[in-house]
């Protein structure tokens, strides 16, 4: 199954928001964008917001929520810009602890001042 967030990326690019394979759901790197108007805003904590909710609108039409992702990577131009992230990254993951790394790297809109890629697991129905 893929899920498609209508972003003008995927369909430019040629790819899906994620991709469910068996109970395994892996959710394409997901930058601040907001998808219905297709805006970023400029500061990288509101981009990580905005891209922790576009993570948990892909992972809940796949059957799962943030509580099942396993993995987490961050991307960021900017090292010094990952610090003032923590407050929202620890809200979406902290009780959880998926592995997870960081990396430096540049993305492909300058506006971008964070990208975040995650791989879940559909829970088993409880």
């Amino acid at each position: 199954m893929r899920i498609f967030s209508g972003s003008v990326f995927e369909e430019q690019i040629g790819y899906a928001r994620a991709v469910v394979s068996g109970d395994h759901v892996y959710v394409s790197g997901t930058t601040g964008f907001d998808y219905a108007t297709m805006t970023i805003p400029d500061g990288v904590v509101e981009q990580a917001q905005q891209a922790i909710d576009n993570i948990a609108a892909a992972l809940a039409e796949a059957g799962c929520e943030l509580s099942d992702v396993v993995r987490v990577r961050y991307l960021l131009p900017a090292r010094e810009d990952f610090e003032p992230c923590w407050p929202v990254l620890r809200q979406a993951f902290g009780e959880i602890r998926p592995a997870a790394t960081m990396m430096v790297c540049g993305l492909a809109d300058p506006r971008m001042r964070i990208e975040i890629e995650v791989d879940a697991r559909v829970s088993p129905p409880r």
